[in-house]
């Protein structure tokens, strides 16, 4: 069962947050954005069967939020790795945003499965979400590079600019699950009765 609590009495009293989140989804500035990612999307689903995978059907429910953990987790890692891990933890962190990296290709993929027949507001929203991750990802990339030809003092930098990147990335997602709802589903939960 889901119990909603609200943080606030009165919209006027909403988080800076929040407000700059309801500007992104009024903004027909992002509408052009939103056009030039579209037909990605329709490819992705134009095909039933790969949608239905992307989509996460065969387990019942989206598998983007799922698989977001495994580049946020790994590059979180790393980055606790860099502050606290001290050199012998330099290979280990490497390692880990080495993983994160791999992992964002089949993440982002499924984001755009779900993004692709969302409406108009999520799809305003779900633009800014993949900017800015795509923007995390080219930071952690660099990292990994630099680290690799061994300047680990500027990887760690780039992992911990990709860190603040990606914090506002996955703000974003979290705005498209649990405000707007933006997730896929088996039918079969339409008819689960409820205790």
């Amino acid at each position: 069962m889901t119990h909603l609590v609200p943080f606030l009495r009165t919209a006027s009293q909403a988080p800076a947050l929040v407000r700059w989140t309801e500007r992104l989804e009024t903004s027909d500035a992002l509408d052009a954005p939103v056009r030039a990612l579209q037909p990605l999307a329709d490819a992705l689903l134009a095909d039933p069967t790969r949608a239905d995978a992307l989509r996460g059907m065969w387990v019942g429910h989206a598998i983007h939020p799922v698989l977001t953990d495994v580049p946020i987790g790994t590059w979180t890692s790393a980055t606790v790795l860099d502050l606290v891990g001290g050199e012998s933890a330099r290979g280990a962190a490497c390692r880990l945003i080495g993983v994160g990296i791999l992992a964002a290709l089949p993440t982002a993929l499924t984001g755009v499965a779900e993004w692709g027949e969302t409406g108009v507001r999520e799809k305003r929203v779900g633009v800014v979400h993949a900017v800015g991750n795509s923007m995390a990802l080219g930071l952690y990339s660099a990292s990994w590079l630099a680290r690799r030809r061994g300047n680990h003092r500027r990887g760690k930098r780039l992992a911990l600019a990709g860190a603040v990147v990606l914090s506002g990335g996955a703000y974003l997602g979290g705005h498209l699950t649990e405000v707007r709802k933006v997730s896929s589903y088996h039918p079969a939960y339409d008819h689960t009765p409820v205790a």
